[in-house]
């Protein structure tokens, strides 16, 4: 007993000697958090860097009996019934897909109206929204490789979105189909960019994003702000608050594991590019505001002028979003701050009618 943890003393040295393990504890144990009511939405970001660890350990397996191209709906379904628990780890990544689309979703509304793209967290806002993007992109590049019905039809009508814009639409959806029809040549760049170039944009911002956390820390709420420096709490980041983020990952895997196996991922029937598109087929939940938004504004104004507006109005509010660190620059319950509050209520409110009612049309 002695001599092995001699042996691992020494381990531990030898390791502490190359890679400085005892400066990031120590670094780890003297950050802190603050901790008050608003502390849960804290947990959001890290909710989302776990089903994107998922992600990336289940489409990893998932790579090696993926086929690109006209064998794609054929490998789908060796994986989802001949391969053994191939089934469960499909269903594990199409569901922490949605999921960590819906964690990015609400942590970005938790860092909004907790006013933490304040100076000097602008670029922190940015970055986050820039993850936000690409994060869709994974998801909308990802729905089409079953190539079974659902998705060729869903995808089709998920690229009537970049179609509406004038002048460049038409080319660009002929890049990204390669071709006028979507097709195997389709599936192959969607495969390219779902697996090889969106991880490359990704992960550095996504370490330029971890790096501003870190060098900034985590924002107050104005709540909390307003309150006199001794009355502010905080408890130190390791192991208090890694310990309970590491808890809420466990809810979250245990919320991911009960929808992979009692709702499995289904895959539906291949796709016939011949064949009519199927009643209420409609782009992934996340896409729908963005597709009724389009389609209200195409019966408001018929034809090129309703696209062309609807696109308008969609990239008008996608900008003030954006812009809003540059607006709301206070410390305190300003005029300004209220104005940026109230714009946010508007854009969650839109977006849960706005997509509720797109499904209210298609089911």
């Amino acid at each position: 007993m002695q001599t092995s943890l001699w042996r691992s003393r020494k381990v531990l040295v030898w390791l502490d000697e190359r890679l400085a393990l005892t400066e990031l504890l120590e670094y780890a144990r003297h950050k802190t958090v603050p901790e008050h009511k608003h502390s849960f939405w804290y947990y959001w970001g890290g909710i989302s860097m776990f089903f994107f660890l998922i992600q990336v350990f289940t489409g990893v397996l998932l790579m090696v009996y993926y086929r690109p191209g006209a064998e794609s709906y054929e490998s789908v379904r060796e994986i989802t019934y001949d391969i053994r628990f191939g089934w469960l780890i499909r269903s594990a990544h199409s569901w922490s897909a949605n999921l960590m689309v819906l964690a990015v979703f609400i942590h970005m509304f938790s860092v909004f109206f907790m006013k933490a793209y304040r100076k000097p967290r602008e670029f922190g806002w940015w970055s986050g929204l820039a993850l936000l993007a690409l994060t869709m992109t994974f998801g909308f590049s990802g729905y089409l490789l079953p190539m079974d019905e659902l998705a060729y039809f869903a995808t089709k009508v998920g690229l009537e979105l970049p179609a509406s814009l004038p002048l460049v639409g038409k080319f660009i959806n002929d890049v990204v189909r390669g071709g006028p029809e979507v097709g195997s040549v389709t599936i192959q760049r969607f495969f390219a960019l779902h697996v090889v170039v969106l991880p490359l944009i990704f992960i550095p911002v996504l370490a330029f994003h971890l790096w501003l956390v870190q060098k900034h820390g985590n924002a107050l709420p104005p709540s909390e702000e307003q309150k006199p420096i001794a009355e502010r709490r905080s408890i130190p980041f390791f192991p208090d608050f890694f310990s309970k983020d590491l808890a809420m990952w466990l809810v979250a895997l245990n919320v991911l594991a009960i929808l992979a196996s009692l709702y499995p991922w289904q895959l539906g029937p291949q796709a016939d590019p011949l064949a009519p598109a199927p009643a209420g087929i409609h782009p992934e939940w996340y896409f729908m505001s963005q597709f009724q938004l389009l389609k209200l504004f195409g019966r408001w104004f018929p034809g090129v002028t309703g696209e062309v507006l609807g696109l308008v109005f969609f990239t008008l509010i996608l900008l003030l979003w954006a812009i809003v660190p540059l607006y709301d620059t206070g410390t305190a319950a300003g005029r300004r701050a209220k104005v940026a509050t109230w714009f946010g209520i508007t854009v969650l409110a839109l977006l849960i009618v706005t997509t509720i009612w797109g499904y209210w049309e298609v089911l």
